[in-house]
């Protein structure tokens, strides 16, 4: 009986300093929830391109609605070439996906808000649905030490002056 009691007391210390030696994920920045999600792999190459890594790894706090890559695929393919070649526009479209605040899905209300970009995108949310313009939050409330990211299906594209 008394071994009993041992090898279960023993193995109880063991399993309580094998989760003790396991490691917390650092938190991330925006940037750096970009950069590890897989299907963000286009949006985070466009924000290396733009020099906009910094930005989104400052204090924020920011809510980037951030295209999936398949959303980026339905952008034709003239309009990506256009962005590759101007700086100036590929960085107003990605500042257009940006808000200068931190909105989780649960804070968003009815209504326009301001980005980055200097342009306004509508909100919309129904029950736990959340539209952005015509895109619809597929994956929503992915925190970051700066703010949130909130995916998109959806690229959108800011009024030309």
């Amino acid at each position: 009986m008394n071994k009993r009691i041992w090898l279960i007391a023993a193995t109880s210390a063991l399993t309580l300093l094998a989760a003790g030696c396991a490691t917390t994920p650092a938190p991330k920045t925006i940037a750096e929830v970009t950069a590890t999600t897989p299907e963000l792999s286009t949006l985070n190459k466009l924000i290396g391109d733009a020099g906009l890594a910094a930005t989104l790894s400052g204090p924020g706090p920011y809510t980037v609605f951030a295209p999936s890559n398949d959303a980026f695929k339905a952008v034709p393919a003239k309009t990506m070439e256009n962005l590759a070649k101007d700086k100036a526009a590929l960085v107003a479209l990605l500042n257009y996906h940006v808000v200068p605040a931190q909105l989780t899905s649960a804070d968003i209300k009815n209504g326009p808000v301001k980005t980055l970009q200097g342009g306004n995108l509508a909100l919309s949310k129904s029950g736990t649905f959340v539209t952005v313009e015509d895109a619809v939050v597929t994956q929503a409330d992915l925190k970051a030490t700066n703010g949130v990211v909130q995916i998109v299906d959806r690229v959108f594209i800011p009024a030309t002056k």
